[in-house]
């Protein structure tokens, strides 16, 4: 009775506590604000104009919608400064807008780009500033108006190693905000693009037309397209970009030197046109190639010669060519390590000896209409600092000649047109690319289903943990076994490190804007997070705290390896421990005060958690927060979790919810603690009271306690009551068998000596 009593006020608590987080989330949405003001002013005035927009020397006040700020170089109005924030609705995952002031030329080209405010946790628990700003300015040179993105394409700039959702955020922010201010203020050409007359009539490769042909007459016939550079020509492009300190670089001074062979000469054809193919390739390699296209695939020949590699070095480290693009109307694509082979020379007879030949098969996921015009675009990079790079891009534009084709079947006249093609005339424009979080759903689709098979064997292990403990050994290893899982895959590699900051932010966007979409941008971490909140309902905190957690995991797994070395253990008293565990929600709420007065503030000083240092960044990063975050895994060699036990503002936060669980999974015998202290004496985290009781605010779910409730030659009451199965069992004792003596008596009436 007195059980289920208890269990009914638990359950009554945990009902109010959902009521509770019921009528808060009504108000937020009520008190939440209206559309936010547009904020181009308030930044514009603190960042000189010339670090936004390279050559500029004055801005108007701002004006328009989307608001921009015109910008002038004496009486030349080179393009317009705006604020990310102000065109496009792209928040990060702490649900406050990334605001990114942006100089866009009027040519649509970005020449500036700078990181003005953010509240991001992933950024400050993730990677450095200076790598956020180091992607952003991978962005400047780059022309979403001449080269607009495709639906579903990686990112133009490479996501840098450590780096997280963020950046696909900060990249997401910067396209589409540059294409809607270029059409919004006549910068873009789309339209115009759109109203060209269609070709007079269909037309196919002709893949009956093989004949071989030398070098010049592919030239002639323009099978074969070239772009020349010299280094003037790249310099002259650069001052026009208002980039002079580009064009006077020590890399200009570098390339100048090779101007007798020019800067690069270019070249490109297709050669999955048959007698281009074969011209370029030979007949052997052409053979090979036609074997390894599939139908309606394309391949593309690239050679050069010059100072300027159109390789460069990127493909080796991350696998994709960033020097060059292949641009098709609304569609763009960059070739990868897995779609080159490299040549040794062009076959053509009459062809010169290039310097780098490669060849490139379009990708299958992207389509490239071989009779369609289309452009390689040669992006030129020079770094002039460590922090700052300048770019520009030229093209090489191609189509393929009308003597390689011919006339599709069944094709018609402009003057009657195919129903088909009135019914594309008329087809409606292309569907809107799919939101970033179901973008960044779908690329982690593997992640996302390895973490869901390690939470269901999770719950399998907490659903049958009697059968589990019940064998010591197969649990030390199976729990060994997760921890390792929960440092090297969830942290090391996943990165889906949860922390007080998502606690932080979660709570101000209760304040102020709450949306779902904004949690939903790291699978991984909204995973844990839903896991979590679920599992306090069931087990408290110690779902996450001694299972999931990537930091207790390397501080547990680092405490097992120093006591097998013969680390001697710390043992601290009952009252000194109970005393020391009452800091980490001093912590927590003073960084949960401070978050409602400065979110940024509270930030910062979440430092005290560090798993930034030790998990998302490995160690690498300055030596103070190194120095912090090994003193703590230090102290954790002499007292097992000594962070997560006295420290952890996190797991204060999860403490104190989790007291509202309505299930105890955790068995006790009713001797335990009185007299038996064995479970209150071998507790890690030493979670039980001298009384017996298991304190849930400390516990983390081991199941240490339940293998020794399990373990007859451990467990003192176990002991005692095999001792007293076996004193039962045993049969009755035989009666010893006793020797008879018998002695005669002596006769009294008998004579002495007789």
């Amino acid at each position: 009775m007195q059980g289920s009593t208890a269990a009914g006020r638990g359950f009554s608590r945990y009902i109010w506590f959902i009521h509770a987080v019921v009528v808060l989330l009504l108000f937020c949405a009520q008190t939440a604000g209206t559309a936010q003001a547009q904020r181009l002013p308030d930044f514009l005035g603190s960042v000189p104009i010339g670090q936004i927009f390279p050559g500029a020397d004055r801005a108007d006040p701002p004006a328009g919608k989307p608001m921009v700020a015109k910008v002038y170089a004496s009486d030349r109005q080179l393009g317009v400064v705006y604020l990310t924030s102000d065109v496009v609705n792209t928040r990060g995952y702490s649900s406050k807008p990334i605001d990114l002031l942006i100089g866009l030329a009027n040519d649509g080209r970005i020449v500036g780009a700078r990181l003005v405010e953010h509240h991001e946790p992933i950024v400050l628990i993730g990677i450095p500033q200076s790598k956020v700003d180091h992607f952003i300015s991978g962005y400047v040179g780059l022309n979403f108006v001449d080269s607009p993105p495709r639906h579903g394409a990686p990112p133009p700039v490479d996501i840098i190693s450590g780096a997280t959702v963020t950046l696909m955020v900060i990249g997401d922010s910067i396209t589409r905000s540059a294409i809607a201010v270029a059409r919004a203020h006549g910068i873009d050409k789309s339209a115009g693009q759109a109203q060209q007359a269609a070709p007079a009539t269909a037309r196919v490769v002709d893949e009956t037309r093989d004949a071989v042909q030398p070098w010049q007459a592919l030239l002639d016939a323009g099978a074969v397209r070239n772009l020349r550079l010299s280094s003037e020509d790249v310099n002259r492009t650069f001052r026009e970009s208002g980039r002079n300190d580009a064009a006077a670089s020590a890399a200009a001074s570098a390339e100048g030197g090779a101007d007798a062979d020019g800067f690069i000469d270019l070249y490109a054809a297709l050669v999955s046109v048959p007698a281009i193919g074969r011209s370029l390739l030979g007949d052997t390699e052409w053979q090979r190639l036609r074997e390894r296209l599939k139908p309606g695939q394309q391949a593309v020949l690239v050679a050069g010669n010059g100072a300027y590699s159109f390789k460069g070095s990127g493909y080796v480290r991350g696998g994709i060519f960033d020097r060059i693009e292949i641009i098709q109307d609304e569609s763009s694509f960059r070739f990868r390590d897995r779609n080159h082979q490299r040549l040794a020379d062009v076959a053509a007879e009459g062809a010169p000896a290039f310097r780098e030949v490669a060849l490139f098969v379009v990708p299958e996921d992207t389509v490239l209409d071989p009779v369609a015009p289309w452009r390689l675009q040669l992006m030129v990079q020079r770094v002039l600092s460590v922090s700052d790079k300048a770019f520009v891009t030229f093209d090489l534009s191609y189509e393929l000649p009308a003597a390689y084709t011919r006339p599709a079947a069944g094709a018609q006249t402009p003057a009657a047109p195919s129903a088909a093609a009135a019914a594309a005339q008329a087809a409606p424009a292309e569907e809107p690319a799919p939101a970033l979080w179901k973008q960044i759903w779908r690329g982690k689709a593997g992640q996302v289903a390895v973490l869901t098979v390690a939470l269901v064997v999770l719950v399998g292990i907490f659903f049958f943990q009697d059968q589990l403990t019940s064998r010591p050994l197969l649990h030390d290893r199976l729990r060994l076994a997760f921890l390792a899982f929960a440092l090297f895959w969830i942290g090391w590699y996943g990165q889906a490190q949860l922390s007080i900051v998502n606690v932080l932010t979660f709570f101000s966007a209760l304040r102020s804007d709450f949306r779902w979409e904004y949690f939903l941008m790291d699978p991984l971490v909204f995973i844990l997070w839903c896991a979590t909140a679920i599992s306090m309902v069931f087990w408290n905190r110690g779902a996450f705290c001694g299972w999931l957690c990537p930091f207790g995991a390397l501080q547990e797994l680092s405490n097992r390896i120093a006591r097998r070395l013969g680390v001697r253990q710390l043992k601290i008293s009952h009252g000194v421990n109970q005393r020391l565990s009452t800091l980490k929600y001093v912590i927590f709420l003073l960084l949960f005060g401070f978050s409602l007065y400065d979110l940024a503030l509270a930030e910062q000083l979440s430092e005290v958690e560090p798993f930034k240092t030790a998990i998302i960044l490995r160690f690498m990063r300055y030596w103070p927060f190194v120095a912090f975050a090994v003193a703590l895994l230090a102290a954790g060699l002499f007292v097992e979790r000594f962070f997560c036990r006295y420290l952890c503002p996190l797991g204060a936060a999860l403490a104190i919810p989790a007291r509202l669980r309505i299930f105890n999974w955790l068995r006790r015998y009713r001797d335990c603690g009185n007299p038996c202290q064995r479970c209150n004496l071998e507790c890690p985290v030493q979670a039980i009271d001298p009384t017996g009781e298991i304190n849930p605010n400390e516990c983390i779910q081991c199941l240490h306690c339940q293998m020794l409730y399990h373990h007859e030659q451990k467990c003192p009451h176990l002991i005692q009551k095999k001792a007293k199965r076996e004193r039962r069992r045993a049969p009755a004792a035989e009666p010893a068998e006793q020797v008879i003596v018998m002695h005669r008596a002596p006769n009294p009436n008998s004579e002495p000596g007789a």
